[in-house]
């Protein structure tokens, strides 16, 4: 069985996180957060690429795909070793640019299918003021208003192009996630059903 994927892509503060919670506990999806992924292994002792995901984490740029995707292969084949029923994926905060989308086509065309893309779509000041209060307690080095900037313009560059090149090959289902936890869930909600 090969992994069914959804992409889950947005802003910083955009609510993916969360998001992707909530489906985890509504339906039989396994989250893997490429940034969580990539702070793992930037933590994991004798890591050969720890100081390189450091560095590019602090600068709030794109760590280079290669790694990126080994770890995200490496975390749905022990997924679906230990349990075959577990062979959906959302997979957030990747694609995130032209580089991560070439190089997953590269390594996972045939090993994976993306069935599309979930947009949680914000502005940029609601994204800002939910990552400065989130960065009060989260202890991540990159919620603080100078990464923040830095993280927003990547995100412009270099993501929103992604989702628009998705959209148009009718892979892009948005939802509005400036509004509260329930209602955005509600929207996402009606998508899961809708696609199966």
């Amino acid at each position: 069985m090969k992994p069914q994927v959804v992409f889950v892509l947005g802003g910083p503060g955009a609510g993916k996180g969360t998001q992707c919670s909530k489906i985890v506990e509504n339906y039989s999806y396994t989250h893997l957060s490429a940034g969580d992924l990539l702070r793992g292994e930037r933590a994991r002792e004798g890591s050969e690429f720890g100081q390189l995901i450091d560095s590019y984490i602090k600068e709030g740029q794109i760590v280079p795909v290669d790694i990126t995707i080994n770890l995200l292969r490496k975390a749905m084949e022990e997924t679906m070793k230990a349990d075959e029923e577990k062979f959906r994926f959302l997979i957030d905060g990747f694609p995130r640019n032209e580089d991560n989308m070439q190089g997953w086509t590269r390594v996972m065309e045939d090993r994976a299918d993306v069935k599309f893309v979930l947009f949680f779509d914000c502005s940029n000041e609601v994204c800002i003021d939910r990552c400065l209060e989130r960065g009060k307690s989260s202890g991540r080095t990159d919620d603080n208003r100078e990464s923040l900037q830095k993280r927003i313009q990547t995100y412009l560059q270099s993501t929103r192009p992604i989702i628009d090149q998705y959209e148009k090959h009718g892979k892009v289902r948005t939802v509005d996630a400036s509004r509260n936890v329930d209602e955005v869930f509600a929207d996402v909600k009606a998508i899961l059903d809708k696609e199966g």
